[in-house]
């Protein structure tokens, strides 16, 4: 064997080995889901820390994480737990929206490692957590009242200025970059040292410019996968957040409640809301949270008899829904906003059972996602008191009909696609649904059919 010839096997023999001995090859894994697909069938859930145990602390409420698995929600919004300011404040513990310290934990609340430790909990529970982040204002005391008075709004006499009646905050000016910075700075503090999921962003155009927004998401999004929530009802927040308050269904269903408003309404406000929108905006769903509770009353003041009717309603007609705590067991009292007033949790309507149904029918049937990941919902009657429709996403399809109303009411179905045999969700009852067939329903009951 010459020269060449030797060479020649001998590098045929190494390249023979190397792919002998190379690894198997290693499959290729999709990306991971990023948010708002991420949230497309989640419930969200607000915190409030202070009402939610005796001790009123982080450490408690973290007791709550297994049950919160349980009831089926996977985004805890957390409301403020940074430090309240002292001057001016309201009641003895003040509000949670005057914020002294955007960097620091309330010491009433617990510590920095107590918070953090809590995000590390709800991760272990593949739970994602968002944080309620207050920009339009700070508490007097705040440092940058003395340190940066040019980053707030004044009066016409040169005084920095407050918000209608909530003489407790001084209020920001974000028309000049270099608070709208220190404001991205505070905010980053809590991705980067905490690992929180995104924000809940309180008065979210309240004097606060879009621009300001654009530059938020554009320097925190690089950071991390996050979610934006906006407190505000109005398309062009969309722009930068992922999901907006719908407050104006919220008060429509209070009005229907009363007799004032019927379902023709609530169908209205829906084609309205979706032409204004479109299809692929989370619009936040509510019966109460902690204003409503705190100022207006409480589910049962506000719906009465008919509570269990609209929760099914926003649950499976229209929006991402979300619990507010307390709900879950039929919490019966105002909560005071600035003192302690600890939530019940003895459940003595037997609520939990059925907020554990709603949220895991919003997670196990893809027509009832949110936003543009679900069906558009289609109303398949004309029944002035009943509010009955059909959503629909691949193969998913689910019929929900809801008694609007404390009278006896009839169903009678005016699409003849839907017509077919179903099975109620919450009591394995079967029904048949036909144009020559009407269905007599109970007051305020409600009804989400499966395929049979």
């Amino acid at each position: 064997m010459n020269k060449h010839k030797i060479i020649l096997f001998g590098l045929l023999t190494l390249i023979t080995l190397a792919f002998a001995c190379e690894s198997p090859k290693q499959e290729v894994t999709p990306e991971a889901i990023t948010f708002p697909e991420r949230a497309a069938g989640m419930t969200i859930y607000e915190v409030n820390i202070r009402q939610y145990t005796p001790e009123g602390t982080i450490n408690a409420f973290a007791q709550h994480l297994p049950r919160l698995k349980d009831l089926g929600v996977e985004m805890l919004w957390i409301m403020p737990v940074q430090p309240i300011g002292m001057e001016q404040r309201k009641g003895s513990l003040g509000s949670y929206y005057s914020i002294a310290d955007y960097s620091s934990i309330n010491p009433e609340f617990g510590t920095m490692e107590d918070f953090k430790a809590l995000v590390k909990k709800v991760h272990e529970l593949d739970m994602v957590i968002i944080l309620d982040w207050v920009p339009n204002h700070t508490a007097w005391d705040h440092p940058w009242i003395n340190e940066h008075p040019e980053y707030y709004a004044k009066d016409t006499l040169g005084n920095i200025t407050y918000e209608a009646d909530w003489n407790d905050i001084a209020l920001l000016d974000h028309t000049s970059p270099e608070p709208r910075q220190a404001m991205i700075k505070e905010m980053k503090f809590w991705i980067t040292e905490t690992d929180i999921d995104g924000f809940r962003c309180d008065h979210a155009a309240h004097e606060i410019p879009l621009y300001f927004w654009e530059e938020a998401t554009a320097a925190l999004d690089p950071l991390k996968d996050l979610f934006w929530l906006a407190e505000w009802d109005e398309p062009r927040l969309h722009t930068s957040f992922h999901a907006s308050y719908s407050w104006e269904l919220l008060h429509l269903t209070e009005h229907v409640a009363k007799g004032e408003k019927t379902a023709h309404d609530i169908d209205k406000f829906i084609q309205k809301d979706l032409a204004r929108y479109g299809k692929n905006p989370f619009r936040m769903t509510i019966t109460t949270n902690h204003d409503e509770n705190s100022w207006a009353g409480t589910v049962f003041e506000r719906y009465g008899e008919g509570h269990k009717a609209f929760a099914t309603f926003i649950f499976t007609a229209y929006g991402f829904p979300m619990i507010y705590s307390g709900q879950e067991v039929g919490l019966d009292k105002r909560l005071l906003f600035f003192e302690k007033d600890t939530i019940n949790w003895e459940d003595p309507k037997k609520l939990t059972s059925f907020y554990t149904k709603l949220v895991q029918l919003k997670k196990d049937n893809e027509a009832l996602w949110n936003g543009g990941f679900g069906g558009t919902p289609l109303r398949i009657s004309q029944d002035e008191w009943v509010y009955a429709f059909q959503r629909q996403k691949n193969n998913n399809q689910i019929i929900g009909i809801i008694n609007m109303s404390g009278e006896k009411q009839t169903f009678n179905l005016t699409d003849a696609s839907v017509a077919g045999k179903y099975e109620d969700a919450f009591t394995n009852q079967s029904y048949t649904l036909g144009i020559d067939e009407s269905i007599d329903l109970k007051p305020w009951q409600y009804l989400i059919l499966e395929k049979n």
